[in-house]
C-alpha cells in the first residue's frame, strides 16, 4: 500500500543534509530503525523510489527524515533538497531489519547513521540514559557529521567521531578498520549495530568477527 505525504517543513542539518517533516498518514505505523521506499510525487519522478529511514519516533504525529543530498548521483536526493512546504511525496509500507536489541556499539558511515537516530532517541526517552552504548561515526569531514551536538548531549552515550578526508580535524582522522575498532569498540558481550555503504558494512563485519564478535551479536540491514 502507498501513502501520500505532505511536506510541513524542511530545514538544513548540515551543508548537504536536510531534516524533512511530513504530516503522518492515519494508520501508518513503524518501528525505530525501519525505512520506507520514498518517491517524489511529481511527473517523471514517481517511479524513482529510494530507501530512507524514519528519524521520528513511532508515537509522533509527524513522519520525519534526515536526507543527505548527492547532486552528482541520479538527481533524486538533489530534488528532495529543493522541496518546499506543501509539496508531496509517496511512500510504501515500512521495512527494515535493524531494530533495538539492547545496549551496544553503533557503527555508522555517513548517511548510515539514520536508522540509529530513532533507536537512540526512543531508548533515551524511555530509559533516560544510553548508558552502556557507544556511537562510532565516520564521515568525510567534520562538517559532514549529522546531528553531532545531539549525539554528544545524549545522556550516557559515548561518542567517537572520525573523518577520512580532513587531516586537521578536531576528531579522529582514521578509517574504521580492524585497528580502529580494536581500540574503540565497546564491551564484547553486547550488540554491534552496523550501517553505512554496503562495502563498509561488509568490511566492518569481517573485522568485528576477526576481533571475536559472534555473528549473532551483529545487527545489520538485510539487503536481500
Amino acid at each position: 500500500m502507498s501513502y501520500t505525504l505532505e511536506l510541513k517543513d524542511i530545514k538544513p542539518v548540515t551543508h548537504d543534509t536536510n531534516h524533512l517533516v511530513f504530516k503522518r498518514p492515519e494508520g501508518f505505523d513503524y518501528e525505530p530503525g525501519q525505512a520506507t521506499d520514498f518517491a517524489l510525487d511529481k511527473n517523471g519522478w514517481r517511479e524513482e523510489k529510494r530507501p530512507f529511514t524514519f528519524t521520528s519516533l513511532p508515537d509522533s504525529d509527524t513522519l520525519e527524515f534526515v536526507i543527505k543530498s548527492y547532486p552528482s548521483h541520479d538527481g533524486v536526493t538533489e530534488q528532495i533538497a529543493q522541496m518546499k512546504p506543501g509539496d508531496t511525496a509517496i511512500i510504501d509500507e515500512p521495512w527494515g531489519a535493524i531494530s533495538d536489541e539492547g545496549p551496544g556499539t553503533f557503527i555508522a558511515g555517513g548517511a548510515g547513521i539514520t536508522p540509529f537516530i530513532a533507536i537512540l532517541r526512543e531508548r533515551l526517552e524511555k530509559q533516560g540514559t544510553l548508558q552502556g552504548s557507544k556511537l562510532i561515526f565516520s564521515n568525510a569531514t567534520e562538517k559532514d557529521i549529522i546531528l553531532r551536538e545531539e549525539f554528544e548531549a545524549m545522556s550516557g552515550l559515548k561518542t567517537v567521531f572520525t573523518v577520512t578526508d580532513q587531516d586537521d580535524a578536531g576528531v579522529h582522522t582514521h578509517k574504521i578498520d580492524k585497528a580502529f575498532l580494536a581500540e574503540h569498540i565497546g564491551p564484547m558481550d553486547r550488540k554491534f549495530y552496523v550501517c553505512g555503504p554496503e562495502p563498509m558494512i561488509e568490511d566492518v563485519v569481517v573485522d568485528l568477527k576477526s576481533l571475536g564478535v559472534a555473528e549473532d551479536q551483529i545487527v545489520i540491514e538485510d539487503f536481500d
